[in-house]
């Protein structure tokens, strides 16, 4: 019988389940159009951040395409030549294991001789492998 009241009962010639109804009605409308503003404030960050990759995605590229420049073989030997004053190697510079070392011992003793006497030569044939400058190459 309670129900009955609910369809029945008018408040000012309305009955009171219509001003429930339209209640509830404003209620979702209201809660709707802040879902709605609420999404499009998240789709203009996604946009945003879609943007930022896009963008950080041409800067990875043009870095790659920079980095192939710079490691390319030939300009690095050009660079090496003219700032360092590297050179290839030749044929006389290469050694085999078994004169490394000699190669060491004459290096000892270069290093014990008294500043204004000559080295001794070697014992192989071969000069030691040089690996850069004198002033040490590496920077």
């Amino acid at each position: 019988m309670i129900l009955s009241g609910l369809f029945t009962r008018r408040v000012r010639g309305v009955r009171l389940v219509n001003l429930w109804g339209l209640g509830l009605l404003l209620v979702l409308v209201i809660g709707l159009y802040l879902v709605k503003t609420f999404a499009g404030g998240e789709r203009a960050d996604i946009a945003s951040t879609e943007e930022q990759i896009a963008d950080e995605q041409h800067r990875i590229r043009l870095l790659h395409a920079e980095l192939a420049y710079l490691e390319q073989p030939v300009r690095i030997e050009r660079l090496s030549e003219q700032y360092l004053g590297f050179q290839p190697i030749s044929g006389r510079q290469e050694t085999t294991v078994a004169d490394l070392g000699l190669i060491a011992h004459a290096g000892d003793a270069d290093s014990k001789a008294p500043a204004g006497a000559a080295a001794a030569p070697p014992a192989s044939s071969e000069p030691p492998a040089s690996s850069g400058p004198a002033d040490g190459g590496d920077r």
